[in-house]
């Protein structure tokens, strides 16, 4: 079975699968798409679920003689990615929904609809490799084309799932992608381009969303850590731990970053550059690929904290149920809500959500 999302990546993938000889069957997710956007941009191409696309994936099934098939999941998607997003904005957080959606939906419910239709594995257009060693033990990799990885957001899958998935685009460039897209004929309009942003709301970042759904979010003073007030906030949702532009402050000569927002106070605190880095963090909710680390002994890794986020040197330790992870130095941007990933190189072994 193939995730198609009418784009390239899905489309190639089909190509390059029944050019190997397999049966496919085609699958698109339908997910919720915010019903309170501007109308124009709710039907922006780049974005997912759009008739466009639908009808892109729909043409490149039936020029495969593919079954096609739209899996409407817009209510749990609404349910289990996009509002516990708007919960975790409420109370102060920065979350990635993206891992919630593929870990859940994209090798959830897909991969039941896999086991009902029959088929043996599911293939998407993620860019991450999955390697399966004699011991039957499957590792999962960060892609060739490393501008282009997805598995940051793929930690928190399971053997069993990873069992159940190929990634056919994982040893490609993007530019090979493309190629082979012109080779296949794969429809694809002149200007097309994909969307980094998040699916489910057309503006590039969330500040207007959340304006559509926190409803009584109200401005607040920001302040250094010395208590001296230097501005004023819109809500706390609105901003996040690291930004320096869009505050609203003026007259300052020192560049201000957020480094924290206090929910009982509806306070945000700024500081200058250097002094907003922190040493350290904590985490819960952790996923381990294949076997989680030794508990209580430190542990010397690479991590990320964002997508594609600097890697970063230090030392992790845990104990279950959270993990420690002190940075060789001092580093911007800890953001609750966000995840981070382990490293061995380019492998994953699991990671966390940064608390």
């Amino acid at each position: 079975m193939v995730a198609m999302s009418g784009g390239v990546d899905s489309s190639v993938v089909a190509h390059k699968l029944k050019e190997e000889g397999h049966d496919l069957i085609g699958v698109m997710m339908k997910l919720w798409v915010d019903p309170l956007a501007p109308e124009v941009r709710r039907m922006l191409p780049s974005k997912c679920c759009s008739i466009e696309h639908i009808n892109r994936a729909r043409t490149v099934c039936e020029s495969l003689g593919m079954p096609f098939y739209v899996m409407n999941l817009e209510e749990d998607f609404k349910s289990e990615v996009v509002d516990p997003f708007i919960e975790d904005y409420q109370a102060g957080k920065t979350p990635n929904p993206c891992i919630n959606c593929n870990r859940d939906l994209k090798f959830g419910r897909l991969l039941q609809k896999m086991k009902d239709l029959g088929c043996e594995k599911l293939a998407t257009g993620h860019y991450a490799k999955v390697m399966k060693d004699d011991q039957g033990v499957y590792h999962l990799h960060e892609a060739t084309d490393l501008p282009k990885d997805q598995s940051y957001y793929l930690y928190g899958l399971s053997q069993e799932q990873l069992s159940n998935v190929i990634f056919p685009l994982g040893d490609l460039h993007k530019t090979e992608t493309f190629a082979l897209a012109q080779k296949y004929n794969v429809p694809m309009n002149s200007d097309y381009h994909e969307s980094q942003d998040l699916c489910f709301f057309p503006e590039k970042e969330p500040k207007e969303f959340l304006k559509r759904y926190i409803t009584d979010m109200e401005p607040g003073d920001i302040k250094l850590e010395d208590g001296s007030t230097v501005g004023t906030h819109e809500g706390l949702p609105l901003y996040t731990i690291g930004q320096r532009r869009g505050l609203g402050i003026g007259g300052l000569i020192i560049p201000l970053h957020v480094v924290r927002k206090e929910t009982d106070t509806n306070t945000i605190i700024v500081a200058p550059n250097g002094s907003d880095h922190t040493q350290s963090l904590e985490a819960d909710a952790l996923k381990w690929i294949y076997k989680e680390i030794d508990r209580h002994i430190d542990f010397e890794c690479i991590v990320r904290i964002s997508s594609h986020g600097q890697r970063c040197h230090g030392v992790a330790n845990h104990n279950g149920e959270t993990l420690k992870f002190v940075f060789s130095k001092p580093i911007r941007g800890i953001a609750a809500g966000q995840s981070i990933v382990l490293y061995n190189e380019d492998e994953i072994l699991g990671g966390g959500v940064i608390v």
